[in-house]
């Protein structure tokens, strides 16, 4: 039986297999508190239902209609359902970048790509290239330096790096289509 799977995978027969191997989810670590208030949403099972929902959408216009229906039904937004609508965009954006990992601190923001590779490699330079001094290659990781001392900085940080790079690997999409 594993073999003929193993033959099926080589022809291009089994094609869900590669479909598992992408279903992946970047991790972001920005030290931000990102929830959804139990004083906004009592009751427990709304809330879960609602962060189920939440991971299924990536696009600005998917996330401003889930925000729309919330203050419909809920009042307006706390800052912290703010940033976590915020947080999903840029884990949508990571993803159409690939990066599998982005950490931001006061002092800046490292990102690793996932299974170690980016799309547009040369592209990639270019954008190192762009951040000056402030970028270097450390082993598999990038290092971008730079202040970021508040939330509201590492979030801005982390949504143009994320948006930089997934703008990066489109264009290298372009070039090559």
């Amino acid at each position: 039986m594993l073999e003929e799977t193993i033959a099926k995978i080589k022809s291009g027969e089994l094609q869900g297999l590669s479909a598992v191997a992408d279903d992946w989810s970047p991790q972001l670590n920005l030290g931000v508190p990102v929830m959804i208030p139990e004083d906004y949403i009592p009751d427990l099972d709304i809330r879960l239902g609602l962060y189920r929902r939440l991971s299924s959408l990536g696009t600005k216009v998917e996330l401003e209609g889930f925000a729309a229906e919330l203050i419909d039904r809920f009042g307006p937004l706390p800052r912290e359902v703010n940033t976590l609508l915020l947080i999903v965009r840029i884990k949508a954006m990571c993803k159409r970048a690939g990066i599998s990992r982005l950490d931001a601190g006061p002092k800046g923001a490292t990102i690793q790509f996932h299974n170690d590779k980016f799309a547009n490699p040369a592209g990639l330079v270019d954008f190192l290239k762009a951040q000056g001094g402030a970028a270097r290659v450390n082993g598999t990781k990038i290092v971008l330096t730079g202040e970021m001392k508040s939330d509201g900085d590492r979030i801005k940080g982390a949504f143009n790096i994320a948006r930089d790079l997934a703008e990066v690997v489109k264009a290298g999409g372009a070039k090559a289509g």
